[in-house]
């Protein structure tokens, strides 16, 4: 029986940015080429969290669970668990747990990504049941990185999208690098109200569980 490959780990983003992908940096661009369909990769973040404490769980209710972190630190461990596979329609995803081990507590941040027909755009659904839509633009660096800035934001409630805009939007920027030096990827995202500032941040460094056999 012929077996089939497993999914490219990064295959999301590849389709996303097309050609582009080439501008990736080399190692960047071969991790995300492995044929991986579960993967963990362990880090820690030099900051992470919300400055808003547990105002920011005020909104578990609307938005469900695993999505919102209520507390911040810094040298924060955090492990990811990642699958990659695809939709019923054929196109990428990639399903991430986030877990961050804050002194006194573990919470986990929950998403999907699909790669849309759009090129460039991915469909990034938030939180355990998917209530938050962010519409994403992957682009390369002129470093080599990979950045992910949201386009479009919506409130998924009772089959209905809401498009959220002006005050009640967010703005998500995200840039996964790579450390030369100490051979490991950095990750840096923020997300910005424009009202209220950072609602939620977190930058630091992780590898892959398998880093160890791709290191030459």
């Amino acid at each position: 029986m012929t077996q089939t490959r497993p999914t490219a780990r990064g295959a999301v983003f590849l389709a996303a940015l097309g050609a582009d992908a080439h501008r990736l940096h080399p190692e960047i661009l071969a991790q995300m080429r492995a044929p991986r369909a579960e993967d963990t990769a362990e880090g820690v973040f030099e900051v992470a969290g919300s400055r808003f404490g547990r105002l920011a769980g005020l909104a578990s209710p609307l938005v469900g669970p695993r999505m919102l972190v209520s507390r911040f630190g810094q040298n924060v461990p955090f492990t990811l668990t990642m699958r990659s596979g695809r939709s019923a329609a054929g196109r990428p995803t990639l399903d991430t747990s986030r877990e961050f081990r804050f002194p006194g507590a573990t919470q986990h941040m929950v998403d999907r990504l699909t790669a849309s027909v759009h090129p460039g755009l991915v469909r990034n659904l938030l939180g355990a049941r998917g209530r938050v839509e962010l519409i994403e633009e992957c682009s390369v660096t002129a470093d080599g990185s990979l950045r992910m800035q949201t386009r479009r934001v919506a409130l998924r409630i009772a089959g209905r999208r809401f498009w959220l805009r002006g005050p009640l939007s967010v703005h998500v920027d995200l840039v996964d690098g790579w450390d030369d030096r100490a051979r490991r990827r950095t990750i840096a995202m923020r997300a910005r109200n424009p009202i209220v500032g950072t609602v939620l941040e977190y930058r630091g460094w992780y590898r892959y569980a398998d880093a160890g056999n791709q290191e030459r």
